[in-house]
């Protein structure tokens, strides 16, 4: 999942947010310097990451790549499902998408003094930049595609995905549909953060 998901799995407080966040960028941390809540939320997050990378539906979207292309289906996958997230919110959550966007912004805000160098940089960018609220569009995801593949170390073919994925379009949404409400079951049910 992408940080929209990992967000919106999170319990609603500051510190469960940012450790749900924070899964990605463990490099250099000490989880047992943080606050325990911060370290049930990157606990979390790896349980979500589990979950999906094992999913079979999840693994089936390779198939919807051209072979150049299906070492990154789970990045790709990750960043279309922040956008179905966004186009389907309302069967997901009760609370206003605008509103929880503003509440995530916040609560990473007030904390980025705790966050790695590296994803202080990333929340910095991600509310300057508004990156959530620019999710929704399908324009946008092709642009956070062509960036990543900027910043891969090696060449690649991730730059341009979003042409495959619009020829799969539906077949990406209704596996969003089948899988993430399986996907809020599971975190519920392993009852990481109480």
């Amino acid at each position: 999942m992408n940080y929209l998901a990992h967000l919106f799995l999170a319990k609603k407080d500051p510190f469960s947010m940012v450790g749900n966040l924070m899964g990605d960028f463990m490099k250099g941390v000490d989880i047992k310097q943080l606050p325990s809540s911060i370290a049930l939320g990157i606990q979390n997050h790896k349980v979500v990451d589990a979950f999906t990378d094992s999913h079979q539906s999840i693994n089936a979207l390779k198939d919807c790549l051209s072979p150049d292309r299906k070492r990154f289906s789970g990045i790709i996958t990750d960043v279309m499902f922040d956008y179905f997230l966004i186009k389907h919110w309302q069967r997901y959550s009760g609370m206003n998408f605008n509103h929880f966007v503003d509440q995530v912004y916040q609560a990473l805000l007030d904390n980025i003094a705790i966050m790695p160098k590296t994803m202080a940089t990333v929340v910095t960018r991600m509310v300057d930049m508004d990156w959530f609220r620019s999710y929704g569009s399908l324009e946008t995801m092709g642009y956070v595609f062509n960036r990543m593949s900027q910043r891969i170390r090696f060449e690649n073919n991730l730059s341009g995905a979003i042409e495959e994925v619009e020829d799969y379009y539906h077949v990406y949404e209704s596996t969003f549909l089948l899988f993430f409400p399986q996907l809020i079951d599971h975190v519920r049910l392993s009852n990481i953060e109480g």
